[in-house]
């Protein structure tokens, strides 16, 4: 019975009772092989028996004490991701949504304590996706998420990414503050960025002291092969990045990283989170992230890949007047 929840969603006609690693199955015992993994979120399946033993643990501890004390989880992944890519620090928050939020503030922020408040813009692109909260919708790529909510608010300018003159007059304005993408688009069509773009844009970036931003809440934690999709290639990582989804395995969870440099004006009370970071999130997201982490199941992840995007690629051929192309980020 749904009339009592809001009519946001188109349902399926499922109601899953249990999921056990790829699998889901109703109350009449009906398996359901899951592609959708909620949303590319439960990257090592349902009821991982890793994580199950790390939530029941913390469970029987703690659940939530506020960021008003320390959180050892929370430093022992923060060590974890900062190992792991190019930052320097690490917020702790409960959604993508919320990484978007504070991506977005560190960089205005950054720009404002340097006698630069003018600097504002966040360039994005069209098809992207950064959120639902009113400051993600701005800055995503489709305009039908902002229909019925008042304006569209100041400070957030979208262009296509072969526009490439375009894209380097935006960063090069002066009153940008930011430029945020997806490497590998993921509602906007699984569309990858080439390593050549992302050096390009990260070169334009650095001559005008714009911040780039990477959104890999859904093309990072391992779903590529390598843990964050940029890291295919060289010479084109981020000053700020957002993670989620996978990070917690299923459980909410997410994180703003940074370098040191790019979050030096998020000081003491300029943003906080009452959930961000609490014991339960940080029990789970640490047993998922050294599991996905691991370099043995990144190879295993390519493998797999690579026998997928062979057989929908013999799919298409055979089938060529239905299929147009096949869409990803090729290992």
């Amino acid at each position: 019975m749904t009339e009592h929840l809001m009519s946001v969603y188109n349902r399926a006609p499922v109601a899953v009772h249990r999921g056990e690693g790829a699998w889901l199955f109703d109350a009449d015992g009906n398996a359901y092989l899951d592609c959708v993994s909620g949303i590319a979120t439960n990257a090592l399946g349902h009821a991982h028996p890793a994580l199950v033993e790390a939530l029941a643990a913390q469970a029987a501890k703690l659940w939530h004490v506020s960021n008003l004390f320390r959180i050892p989880d929370q430093e022992i992944l923060a060590a974890r991701l900062v190992q792991s890519t190019f930052a320097d620090v690490v917020f702790f928050a409960n959604s993508g949504t919320e990484a978007v939020e504070c991506a977005i503030k560190t960089a205005r922020r950054h720009h404002a304590v340097r006698g630069a408040a003018e600097r504002v813009d966040i360039v994005g692109f069209a098809g992207s996706f950064h959120g639902r909260s009113y400051a993600a919708v701005n800055a995503s790529g489709n305009p039908a998420y902002l229909e019925g909510f008042g304006p569209r608010l100041p400070g957030y300018l979208q262009l296509r990414t072969e526009e490439l003159d375009l894209i380097r007059e935006a960063i090069h304005a002066p009153t940008t503050a930011a430029l945020i993408v997806e490497p590998v688009q993921g509602e906007g069509g699984a569309r990858p960025l080439p390593g050549e773009w992302l050096r390009q844009v990260r070169d334009w970036c650095t001559e005008a002291g714009t911040l780039l931003i990477y959104d890999e809440i859904q093309s990072g934690m391992g779903r590529t092969g390598k843990l964050f999709a940029h890291q295919w290639f060289d010479g084109c990582e981020p000053d700020i990045m957002t993670i989620a989804k996978a990070l917690g395995g299923g459980f909410p969870v997410g994180a703003c990283v940074a370098t040191r440099e790019a979050a030096a004006a998020m000081t003491f009370a300029t943003h906080g989170s009452t959930f961000g970071g609490n014991p339960l999130a940080m029990a789970v997201a640490k047993a998922a992230f050294d599991l996905i982490a691991d370099e043995g199941l990144m190879r295993h992840v390519r493998r797999i890949a690579g026998t997928l995007r062979n057989g929908l690629d013999d799919i298409a051929e055979r089938f060529s007047d239905v299929i147009i192309d096949i869409r990803g980020k090729a290992c």
